[in-house]
């Protein structure tokens, strides 16, 4: 739990609690878990999960609090070595996934035996995966979450992604006695919130810098930029420009803002964003859309449309809902496995 002045504290494995030895990172894979909140008043983004609905997913799969701390998976995967037994759960992405040797699925609970090599590859569609465990990862919390500040350079496994060699401790799971990788037939499915057989729309709330030409920005097929990453996805398209382009004093900013840099090619800030930007804002992309950003990879095409504060609520709202719904069914299928 967190200290009173928001310091680090820790917290250690359970006796008998299992390992689990990184042998191959994967491109960037991070712990993640629900972010950081209530710190962006002290400069302090929140990272955490880009994708937090494929999270809490994974998280209800193996019976976590929706908001614990898992891996997260950028475009290519980690190798992973458990040496005890294992419940554990691949939501976000769809990525081939070996457990010594056997392909496995994802959206479902997954019990692995004691001495299993995980090997994690490329993620087909989408661009982040999530890997869950029954129990968590008790690393420390800084400022009262897990997760891993690339920025800072905090949280997590020491504020950096994973490499060889690492060691993650991990909470004692259920009583496991699989002698090989087993899960049921059963499935989650993710759409409308994940659906990768659609091209992707965000909603957009109007900013306060207006366009010169707002058509622009919702008739464009955008592209996401290679250098897109944590912090951003920077999109490919024709250049936009604002009425009024001149100097402006730095504003806060927070995941889903949509900023227009110089080279008049949007933004949209994500869970690594800064706290305070001076570029021109010119929207907001709407909570419940944001898991959907965090799937887009380099070269995913997507389109923007307009909203207002009340169809972004009740969006929200709706997918919350789907959410414990979800939540409410897993339970009652674990409880019959």
């Amino acid at each position: 739990m967190p200290v009173p002045d928001g310091t680090e504290t820790t917290a250690g494995p359970q006796p008998g609690g299992l390992h689990i030895r990184v042998l191959r990172p994967g491109l960037a894979t991070t712990v993640q878990d629900g972010g950081r909140a209530g710190w962006r008043s002290f400069g302090v983004g929140a990272a955490g999960a880009l994708d937090r609905y494929s999270l809490a997913i994974g998280n209800h799969l193996v019976g976590n609090a929706i908001d614990a701390a898992a891996v997260e998976i950028s475009l290519s995967g980690p190798s992973l070595h458990f040496d005890r037994p294992a419940r554990i759960a691949l939501t976000g992405a769809e990525i081939d996934a070996q457990a010594n040797g056997r392909a496995i699925p994802g959206w479902r609970p997954i019990d692995l035996p004691a001495a299993t090599t995980l090997d994690l590859g490329h993620c087909r569609k989408g661009a982040r995966a999530y890997l869950c465990l029954a129990g968590s990862l008790p690393l420390p919390r800084v400022l009262g979450s897990s997760s891993t500040d690339l920025r800072g350079g905090f949280g997590g496994m020491r504020g950096r992604p994973l490499a060889s060699g690492d060691i993650l401790p991990a909470w004692a799971g259920p009583n496991l006695a699989c002698t090989e990788p087993s899960f049921p037939t059963w499935w989650i499915d993710p759409s409308p919130d994940i659906d990768f057989h659609r091209s992707t729309v965000a909603r957009l709330l109007p900013g306060r810098d207006s366009l010169t030409t707002p058509e622009a920005l919702y008739n464009t097929g955008w592209r996401i930029a290679a250098t897109s990453d944590r912090q951003a996805l920077r999109l490919d398209g024709p250049a936009l420009a604002v009425h009024a382009p001149g100097e402006r004093i730095s504003e806060p900013v927070a995941p889903g803002t949509v900023q227009l840099p110089p080279d008049g090619r949007p933004i949209i800030l994500l869970a690594d964003a800064q706290t305070i930007g001076g570029y021109p804002r010119i929207g907001h992309i709407i909570a419940a859309d944001l898991p959907r950003l965090a799937q887009l990879r380099p070269g995913s095409s997507l389109h923007l449309i307009a909203t207002d504060h009340d169809q972004g609520w009740r969006l929200e709202q709706q997918q919350r809902a789907r959410l414990a719904r979800i939540g409410y069914a897993i339970a009652a299928r674990i409880g019959r496995r």
